[in-house]
């Protein structure tokens, strides 16, 4: 009877512990969904309008002051238009290309025409729609970067079917193989911020396609020096500006990445810009405007696919490399290649990104003062698979700019007639003029 009577207690208060936890249990849900991160999602924003303000005006100031006065309209018309195809085209179909999907080398279609955003985004915790938005400002600079290889000697037409093309055939490939998921991120590439996916794409496509081209008339004897350095100096201030979202927005949220990041950033520029200045005072007898805002770009450039690994002194380091090593390259573009690279893109842009591309496989490693490479990665092994990257990146975008050159060659004229190159694009190619001449 006993017995009986404890198993009979033990039931009812088994069932009065199950009536008082199941509601508890009912309430609860499945899993718990990410929350809005308001610090990383007000970062991203504004790392988002820096980024796009190195393009607009930033890029189209710092070009235009470079050129002739009667083209410098065209230039930023160049840079404008530039920013409105490649928008269009990031949201039907280049954003979804590139980041979704597993594939190895290309993506799908799922997020075509932004369909099927996420809220939130992890890791970061902030809405998918900062992250489109975010990264198309990327590939608006990319091909905006391309455009000082050629200025003052292409028809309108062809630059924008040469920046659709481009943008499809070049960035959006090497942009998944890197960053979205494809076969080079499984072998742990490191490119913190663009210095395969943006600067070595632009600048061997611009070395290409000042080749095809052609130089500008009385290159390199008789072109006139540039019709504005203020204009150039003012454009690469905002350039220098905007490169703190361009790097530290690529940490995806507030934290002591990205600080890292654009503190290095900043040490890069600066090292960039002094040593160009030295360098072209010993070479020259004078340290030019024009010489110190490439240089700092030069350093921006070498600094951006390391900036989140690579600590304070080693981006000085780095920046004093970019500023001996790119000034070198340029002048032997123009003087050993007899390449008309007007505006040194590929001095610049490309070689700075390739170097920054392989020292990281050193300055990220914690004896260097870096942030660590990846697990299971030596400096070695890094070494390797950012010079597999560096190279496939270089071959691929060298081969596509000139098949797509000749193929626009084949719908449209690439360069523009002689007339309108004396005349200045401002007036043959928009009907308008920079400056008041009169």
């Amino acid at each position: 009877m006993l017995t009986t009577a404890l198993h009979r207690a033990c039931g009812a208060a088994f069932v009065l512990t199950l009536a008082l936890v199941e509601p508890a249990f009912a309430q609860a849900p499945a899993a718990t969904a990410a929350a809005l991160d308001s610090g990383n999602t007000a970062w991203m924003l504004t790392a988002t309008a820096l980024v796009l303000f190195m393009t607009l005006p930033g890029l189209a100031l710092f070009y235009g002051g470079l050129v002739q006065s009667r083209n410098v309209l065209s230039v930023l018309m160049h840079c404008f238009a530039i920013t409105c195809v490649v928008s269009i085209l990031w949201a039907i179909l280049a954003y979804s290309l590139i980041f979704s999907g597993e594939a190895a080398w290309l993506g799908n279609l799922d997020k075509a025409f932004l369909a099927g955003l996420d809220k939130i985004k992890t890791p970061g915790n902030f809405p998918e729609t900062v992250f489109v938005m975010y990264q198309m400002t990327f590939a608006i600079i990319t091909p905006a970067l391309i455009i000082g290889a050629f200025p003052e000697r292409v028809t309108f037409p062809f630059i924008i079917l040469f920046t659709v093309l481009w943008l499809l055939f070049v960035y959006v490939p090497v942009a998944h193989w890197v960053w979205g998921g494809g076969w080079l991120a499984t072998k742990n590439v490191i490119d913190f911020a663009g210095g395969i996916v943006v600067h070595t794409t632009a600048g061997v496509s611009a070395l290409v396609a000042a080749m095809v081209i052609g130089a500008r008339k009385g290159f390199p004897s008789h072109i006139l020096p540039p019709h504005n350095p203020g204009m150039t100096m003012a454009g690469g201030a905002m350039l220098w500006v905007g490169w703190f979202g361009f790097n530290g927005g690529s940490a995806l949220a507030a934290d002591g990445a990205a600080g890292s990041a654009v503190l290095a950033t900043h040490l890069a520029a600066a090292a960039g810009a002094a040593t160009w200045s030295v360098v072209e005072w010993l070479r020259f007898g004078k340290p030019s405007s024009v010489g110190a805002v490439t240089g700092m770009v030069a350093g921006l450039a070498t600094i951006t696919p390391a900036a989140g690994h690579t600590g304070p002194i080693a981006a000085i380091v780095l920046g004093v490399l970019a500023g001996v090593v790119c000034f070198l390259v340029v002048r032997a573009v123009k003087t050993t290649l007899k390449t008309d690279d007007s505006l040194d893109v590929f001095g610049v842009h490309g070689v700075g990104g390739m170097l920054g591309s392989l020292a990281v496989a050193f300055t990220g490693t914690p004896s260097f003062g870096g942030a660590g490479l990846a697990e299971g990665m030596t400096a070695s092994s890094q070494l390797g698979v950012q010079l597999l990257a560096v190279a496939v990146t270089v071959v691929w975008s060298a081969i596509a700019t000139w098949v797509m050159i000749k193929a626009i060659e084949t719908v449209c004229r690439c360069r523009a007639g002689e007339e309108a190159e004396r005349e200045g694009l401002d007036l043959t190619a928009h009907g308008e003029r920079a400056y008041d001449l009169k």
